[in-house]
This record gives C-alpha cells, structure tokens and sequence, in this order.
C-alpha cells in the first residue's frame, strides 16, 4: 500500500510531467485564459520562510460560491480563486469509543486538529487523540524550530480553531478556567494544564488576536486573573484598534477585542420558512469602531511576525462567523464574514506577491448547511432571497436541522487552494491531516 509520502512524490512527478508535455503558448494566448506559464512556473516544491493559513470556517463550496456571485457575480472572482492550486480534501471525525469508524461531520475542534497535529480525533476533542493524549502542533513546533508565530480568528481565541494551536483539553467548551466541568483532569486545580485561555499563554505565541476578552479575564488557581498571567509572561495586552496599531515588533501581543466573538460584518433579513422579499445586505452599524476587522487584523500580525533572520513565521487566521452565522440561516451575515475573509486573503497574497518563499493555504474546517436553490424551490427549510451584483435575485435555502434551531454541518469534503513551496501538495483528493504534513515539510518542522 503506497504511504502518503508516496502518494505526494508520485502526484508531484505526474503533474509536473503533465505540465512539462504542455506547449508554451504565445503571446496571442496571454488572454486566453491559458495558465500553463503560471502554473508551471509554480510547481516547486522545496522550503517556505513563511506560512500562511487562513481557515474559513464552515465555508464549503456553497458558501464561498453565494459570497462570489453576490459581491462579484457570477463571472466574477474573488481573492482566494486566484491561487494556482485547487484540491479538495475530506474532513471526517472519527467516533471518541471507536477510533476506527468515521464521524461523517466533523466540527470545528476534530478538524482543527487533524491538521494542527496529523491525527484525527473526536468531534470537541482539542489536539489530543481519542485517548486523551497529546499531540504537538504546527504551531508548538514552529515555535520550538525558532519561527515566530501568530494566530488570529473573529471568534474567541479560545474557541475551537484558534485553540488547536496551543491548547490541549479533551472538550472544547474548556476555554476559561471557569469552565473545567467537562474537563477536570486538564484542570489545573487537579495538575492539569488548564484552561484553553491558560494554556495559549503558556505555548506563547508571538501574537494572539481576536475576541473572547471574558475567558481572560477569569481567575486562575492561586488568585489573579489569565490577563494578568499573560502580563507576567511579557504580553502587551491591547483591547481597541489604537492599541492594536501602537504595538511595537519584539514584544508578545494579545489582543482581545470583544468579551466574546467579534461582530459581524454585514446584517440582513434572516432566511425563514416562506421566503424573505428579495433584498441587499447592509454593513453592520453596530460594529463597534474600536474593534478592527479581520484584514487589519492579519495585516498587523503579518507586520509585527516579519523580520530578518534565520526563520520566518508561521501565522493562522480564522474567519470564524461564516459558520457562525450560517447556524443562525443569517445569509447577509455569513456573506459579510466570507467578503471580510476573502480581504484576509488579499493581505496574505500581496504580502506573499513580495515573499515568493511565503506557502499561502487557504481552506475551510468542514462544509455548512446554505444552499443555492431555484427561485421556484418550495424548501420545507428557511430561504431568503438576495439581489446579488448581477442584479438578480438569488435564493438561499437553510434545510439541515428544523426551523429555527441551529443549522448543522455537513459532511462534504471542502476546497483547499495554496500557492508557494510545497503548494502543489494540495492538488486533488486529500485530508485535513495531510495538511499537518505539507506544512511540516514547508517548514523543515520534521
């Protein structure tokens, strides 16, 4: 049986040879949609100064193909459609009492883990294998291996994506150390190694951006609270945008930007059983001014990770409410978070476009529930129906759980798409554990 190892060097000789059988095209075929010279021109593999992962959560084909044709249309593109290697890959969970057998949709902590760490585990399970054990992650072996690092999302930090980085807790609600119930051997009262909160400080990643200020501010044993642990270990802590955009290079920061998850972007009639009257999203007037969007947000990270030396950076950031707002059939809502998330990329490939030595994956941790459906459609579910850049209507159907309880994940595999070394190791049908292994390689991690 051939090893993914395997697998990866014989998909790289085939495509390159596919690639190198190919006629050079002319001048006359520059605007022919001809992308020979550019993707052949970036077939290599070898090793990345930089990664970047940029994670849409919840953000399946539908998603990204409703946020396309209703901010670009439908012949037009967004950010993440330029980068030269499209694969897909599987997303499965396996079952907490029998490792062996799959968990057909995944949520966010057993996919997180599966490529912070190459090993699949339980739906709520934080980077540790069904046992309960440990496993290292991307990011703890960047830092180990000298590269600087950061990890960014508009939800909590100490929420699922963001935790699998740093955190080791077997359920995922285990985010502040007032939150132990479900997890009382990584309780730090018991000898554990705490919280999700206590534990991202520990790991010590260069920069921490996003929301989830209440985790923080709970109290540790032994008194005093986890900001004031993060104070003690050298962090900057910084709540609004003025403080995000003082922070200096050469000093850890944690920006804590919301008590909870960050604010949505755009609003909108929420989908419901009959239909909604065809309209167009607004931005979001709530959205507290202090607080910066997901773009400012890797922008300064990147700035603050960059500099000269041996290493590079290692740097993830999340667009966490595409599904959070996909669970409340909250099309604007969703669409805001998906068009905020594509700006995430453009910041990722105009840095990369001056840092060819930069891998940029982009990708999501499992599919989500909206679907694109005839305008005659009688759904049983919650539809709404947009007015998309085309000028026409667009309806969206919310079907995976009854009307009005949260709607669900679904078990199809999702887009990985990357660009820069070892980027051609995405091609075709992989998983989100093969992922942890382009990465590692990207960075000599093993």
């Amino acid at each position: 049986m051939v090893g993914i190892k395997g697998r990866r060097k014989a998909l790289t000789v085939v495509a390159a040879g596919l690639l190198a059988a190919v006629a050079v095209p002319g001048l006359a075929g520059a605007s022919d949609g001809d992308r020979t010279d550019e993707i052949r021109s970036a077939f290599y593999g070898g090793h990345a100064r930089n990664v970047i992962l940029l994670i849409g959560d919840g953000m399946g084909d539908s998603e990204i193909t409703i946020a396309r044709n209703y901010a670009k249309g439908a012949a037009g593109r967004l950010n993440m459609d330029s980068l030269p290697f499209t694969g897909a890959y599987t997303t499965y969970a396996v079952s907490k009492d029998a490792p062996n057998k799959p968990d057909y949709v995944t949520d966010s902590a057993a996919s997180g883990t599966g490529w912070a760490t190459g090993h699949k585990t339980y739906n709520g399970a934080i980077s540790v294998t069904p046992d309960g054990k440990p496993q290292p992650t991307l990011l703890e072996l960047a830092k180990q291996a000298g590269y600087r690092t950061g990890d960014v999302t508009t939800a909590e930090l100490t929420d699922a994506t963001p935790a699998v980085l740093a955190a080791h807790v077997v359920d995922r609600t285990c985010q502040g150390p007032a939150d132990m119930a479900k997890c009382p051997d990584n309780d730090k009262a018991k000898g554990g190694a705490g919280s999700i909160a206590e534990q991202e400080i520990v790991t010590g990643a260069d920069v921490y951006l996003g929301g989830g200020k209440q985790r923080f501010d709970q109290t540790v044993t032994g008194g005093g609270t986890v900001i004031q642990q993060a104070q003690g270990a050298g962090y900057n802590v910084v709540t609004d945008k003025g403080g995000l955009a003082a922070a200096k290079p050469g000093t850890k920061l944690l920006g804590l930007f919301a008590s909870g998850n960050m604010p949505q972007e755009w609003t909108g009639p929420l989908a419901k059983v009959g239909g909604t009257a065809p309209s167009k999203c607004t931005t979001n007037t709530a959205y507290d001014p202090n607080a910066p969007h997901l773009s400012e947000m890797a922008t300064k990270a990147i700035s603050l990770l960059e500099g000269r030396g041996r290493r590079g950076f290692f740097l993830q950031i999340e667009g966490a409410s595409i599904d959070k707002r996909d669970h409340a059939a909250d099309p604007c809502g969703q669409i805001g978070e998906n068009v905020e998330f594509d700006n995430a990329v453009k910041v990722a490939l105009d840095y990369a476009r001056s840092h060819r030595d930069t891998l940029v994956v982009v990708t999501a941790d499992h599919g989500h529930t909206s679907q694109i459906i005839p305008l005659e459609a009688q759904s049983p579910g919650q539809t709404a129906t947009l007015i998309t850049a085309d000028d026409a209507p667009m309806k969206i159907n919310y079907a995976t759980n009854t009307p009005g309880a949260s709607q669900e994940h679904t078990g199809t595999e999702v887009r990985i798409a990357a660009q820069g070394p070892q980027a051609s190791n995405v091609l075709g049908v992989t998983d989100q554990t093969d992922l942890f292994g382009t990465i590692t390689r990207a960075l000599s991690l093993r």
